[in-house]
């Protein structure tokens, strides 16, 4: 029975797609043609359905005449009825077995919590392959009323459903390939075991943003648990432990892992995080969406051994050890800063006088002109530089520092190198070098 304030689902559907919404192009103004086509309605004198339904947030609560549903949407095999207001099953059964062709059926958002599930009515979604039912609250008894009578079934989602245990089931629902059941608040690997039981041919599982602070079980018990599983997701989860990440060995066919945003990884650089998952997880070849080459695989394990050089025996993992077999006991890697000097000591020397500056290479030639005025006591405009790279024997003497807008670092001036300031009022002629020997600019005690 329709509810008062509601609307039924014909109703919607002869609202949505009447003719008169889609008219045809008629003298010069444009219109919305509708090309005849094998997917469209069968009665196209009155309406023209896709074969893909979306009527979303329409306040639908009641089927309406079942014989007109099965007249206009025999071809239909997807339907979304999300955001609606469908509150019983004996309604969404009218629909849905109104439908012989349906796969795909979205219910998300139906306030179904209340709703309960007589097994006559579930039959309707005897031919149904993909069931959505995030955020309806839908209780686990009803789930099992429907997957009685859903032998099709291949994924099923369970997300934002408050769930913080799993009810167990005696009946097996071996079609299943995918189950989403993230945004929920299981904690405890038992809850995880009893999903287990009831799909044991799971492809691929999404756990997202659950509670799981640990994976418990047995080894016997972890590798009988999913023996088909090859994805899985446990984005933000509270797994705290190493020991947890290795169990993921355990199941036999896993290849790909999801494992952002959990606390044991809070530490961690991203390049660290990625190279001790992939040297734990041996079978892995996709990591957080990316796949594990064999390259980076060799890269992250070298790094996992080096990694633990310093840690005590006792801590070390056993992982470690197979990798120590494998490649040796590596040598840590050599320290190599690459990043250019920031700051230089030099002996800045001017008419027999020297004194020690530590300069700034990030500046110009103008700008250490301005920092050697207060040293020299000359002004910018009345200095000339000349750098001397002690290091060096150049056959040409003392490089003049002349474009101001040079960087210093260009010079590749470091610690001892000298700084010869000439007042622009000398004679201009370029200083020779100093030697050991002899020199107009033998080093001197600092003065200034």
């Amino acid at each position: 029975m329709e509810q008062v304030g509601g609307r039924s689902f014909m109703e919607v559907l002869s609202e949505k797609y009447s003719p008169e919404n889609f008219p045809y192009r008629r003298g010069p103004g444009m219109g919305i043609v509708v090309p005849a086509g094998p997917q469209g309605s069968p009665m196209k004198d009155r309406l023209n359905l896709p074969s893909i339904l979306v009527l979303n947030s329409c306040c639908i609560t009641s089927a309406g005449d079942e014989g007109e549903i099965a007249a206009f949407c025999a071809h239909v095999c997807e339907l979304d009825l999300s955001d609606n207001k469908l509150e019983d099953w004996h309604e969404i059964s009218k629909i849905v077995s109104s439908i012989p062709h349906l796969y795909f059926l979205n219910l998300t958002t139906n306030p179904l919590s209340q709703a309960v599930l007589d097994p006559s009515c579930s039959k309707a979604l005897v031919r149904v392959r993909r069931l959505v039912l995030n955020n309806t609250k839908v209780s686990w008894e009803t789930l099992h009323t429907l997957l009685a009578e859903m032998p099709q079934l291949e994924q099923l989602f369970l997300c934002l459903n408050g769930y913080d245990t799993v009810s167990h089931s005696s009946v097996r629902c071996s079609s299943l390939r995918l189950l989403h059941i993230t945004d929920n608040n299981l904690q405890d690997w038992s809850e995880v075991c009893k999903v287990g039981a009831m799909f044991p041919c799971l492809d691929t599982l999404v756990m997202a943003n659950n509670h799981l602070s640990s994976i418990g079980g047995s080894e016997e018990t972890l590798s009988r648990l999913f023996p088909c599983l090859h994805h899985i997701n446990l984005h933000n989860s509270g797994l705290n432990s190493w020991g947890d990440i290795e169990k993921l060995n355990l199941f036999p066919k896993l290849d790909e892992v999801r494992l952002k945003g959990i606390p044991l990884l809070q530490n961690y650089t991203n390049t660290e995080r990625r190279n001790l998952i992939i040297a734990r997880l041996p079978s892995v070849t996709m990591l957080n969406g990316s796949d594990v080459t064999d390259g980076e695989r060799e890269d992250a394990e070298r790094f996992f051994i080096r990694h633990y050089l310093d840690f005590p025996e006792e801590e070390l993992p056993c992982r470690y050890h197979e990798l120590v077999t494998k490649y040796g006991k590596l040598a840590p890697l050599a320290e190599v800063d690459l990043r250019p000097r920031c700051h230089a000591k030099v002996e800045v020397r001017c008419e027999g006088k020297m004194e020690i500056v530590s300069i700034r290479l990030d500046q110009t030639v103008s700008g250490l002109k301005k920092r050697l005025r207060s040293v020299v006591q000359l002004s910018p405009n009345s200095m000339r530089l000349y750098y001397i790279d002690k290091d060096l024997s150049c056959p040409f003497g003392p490089e003049e520092m002349k474009y101001s807008t040079r960087a210093l670092h260009s010079y590749s001036i470091k610690d001892g190198d000298e700084i010869l300031v000439v007042p622009k009022s000398r004679p201009q002629s370029t200083p020779n070098a100093p030697s050991s020997s002899s020199s107009s600019f033998t080093p001197l005690s600092p003065s200034l």
